[in-house]
């Protein structure tokens, strides 16, 4: 047993990894700058000590043999200085996965722009009902099992699930994390420009997928979205075989007779346009069919068959915050709170409730949160994202200080186009003191019966949601 301190244990995976490893045996603390639900939660269910804000005297306190460095912490981070002053061991989050949980393991990497966390989680999910007992690490708290990592329950030579995130590392180690986890079974989803504060640009984003894909080995086998030229691109020099998943003829894996309602989707899938089996899962939108279709095809190379798949689909539960619906709430409105924070990821998730909750008015509350959605760099594709809303509420822009005035969103020129299109819109934040409440206040005067309220962000959005319901519940 070692003592392992994570520095920045409030990220998703920080914390997952931190339970896992204390499940494991290790004596795990750590301290982050502000914990908030629902991963300050997580932590304190699983008994796991850690300190809000960053000071030397943690580190004294914890004495840790290792320190795990989160990639949100830099240089001049006083616990870290310590640490390197101290000449205390340290690594990056991934490499303390590779090397403690997914070692000997079957390695299965799911990556790309959208859909890594459902991905992922229903992976491991169809795994572990199909009795091969995976390992994982998902971004989020995939609901099945409650938890965001756990070690693999096989004795030896069992299967890892990890989301591939293609952000960096740690500020030691720039490379893209999934280029850590030495994929032996690997998915890409789709591939857009994202993280504008470590690519400069989309051919940088391309250039780390073509080294994950230059990871695989001869005997590995890549399962890719068809449907996307650039995922495809990156593909072309894989040494394993590829099977591609889509809509698209020149996909392997399909989907064929989809219908839906309220409560799931139901497809037939075909593998080299023979149908396989027909498919029922409680998710929604033409993206979570990719993400299912991208998942069974994994499930399935890695030895679990299509009747196990077909009993499990149904008792897949949603990761928390991805199409989390609350329902029963005044006047019949329902809210659903998503994670979606690109402008493509916006545009889906609108378009999916729409299709959900036909003929019901769509109110969407965004926050520009992501290091790329508070420039401007997707100006005009935020402004065209929102077409299946009617109301739409933009939040504060976080942090705005970080870049020029002339690289920020602006928000005003967004609102102007959003009214164009016949909108109803609200830019919260002009009185700091009195934000998000000033976005409940404008919600309480526009709100109707059976609305569907959706907020999106990559953060807490200032705990817009647990004020939501406190006044609509």
């Amino acid at each position: 047993m070692s003592s392992i301190y994570f520095l920045g244990i409030g990220g998703t995976a920080m914390a997952s990894v931190a339970v896992a490893l204390s499940h494991s045996g290790h004596a795990v603390s750590g301290s982050d700058s502000a914990l908030y639900p629902p991963m300050s939660t997580y932590l304190d269910m699983h008994n796991i000590r850690y300190f809000n804000g960053y000071s030397e005297e943690n580190i004294l306190r914890a004495l840790p043999d290792l320190v795990v460095v989160g990639n949100a912490v830099s240089r001049g981070n006083c616990e870290l200085e310590y640490a390197l002053e101290h000449r205390i061991e340290l690594i990056s989050m991934p490499e303390l996965v590779r090397r403690e949980l997914i070692a000997g393991n079957t390695s299965l990497v799911v990556t790309g722009t959208h859909g890594k966390t459902t991905t992922t989680s229903l992976l491991a999910w169809l795994l572990d009902y199909g009795g091969l007992k995976p390992g994982f690490l998902v971004g989020g708290i995939p609901e099945n099992f409650s938890m965001g990592c756990r070690a693999s329950g096989m004795q030896e030579q069992g299967f890892f699930v990890t989301e591939g995130d293609e952000y960096d590392t740690a500020f030691f180690d720039k490379r893209s994390k999934f280029m850590i986890y030495r994929p032996d079974i690997a998915i890409i989803n789709n591939i857009e420009f994202d993280h504008a504060d470590i690519f400069d640009s989309f051919e940088d984003i391309l250039r780390s997928f073509r080294r994950f894909v230059n990871l695989i080995p001869r005997n590995g086998r890549l399962f890719v979205n068809g449907d996307d030229p650039a995922a495809c691109e990156v593909s072309e020099r894989a040494f394993c075989t590829i099977e591609r998943f889509g809509f698209g003829e020149n996909c392997e894996w399909t989907a064929r007779d989809i219908s839906g309602n309220a409560d799931r989707t139901t497809f037939t899938i075909c593998y080299r346009e023979n149908p396989e089996a027909t498919l029922s899962v409680p998710l929604f939108g033409n993206y979570n069919i990719m993400n299912t279709l991208a998942a069974v095809a994994a499930a399935k190379h890695a030895g679990v068959s299509m009747e196990s798949v077909v009993h499990a689909l149904p008792l897949f539960r949603r990761p928390k915050r991805r199409m989390e619906i609350t329902s029963g709430l005044q006047s019949g409105v329902t809210l659903i709170e998503d994670f979606a924070h690109h402008p493509t990821a916006v545009r889906a998730t609108l378009e999916a409730v729409a299709g959900l909750y036909r003929n019901r008015r769509i109110i969407a509350c965004f926050e520009p949160r992501s290091n790329t959605t508070t420039r401007n760099i997707f100006q005009k594709e935020l402004a065209a994202s929102f077409g299946a809303a009617s109301v739409v509420v933009m939040g504060k822009v976080h942090r705005p200080e970080r870049y020029a005035s002339e690289r920020q969103l602006d928000m005003p020129r967004l609102g102007r186009e959003l009214q164009e299109q016949g909108k109803t819109v609200f830019l919260a934040g002009s009185d700091p003191e009195n934000y998000p409440q000033d976005i409940v206040s404008f919600l309480e005067t526009t709100i109707r019966k059976n609305d569907v309220v959706v907020l999106m962000s990559n953060g807490s959005f200032n705990n817009l949601k647990s004020l939501f319901l406190d006044n609509f519940g």
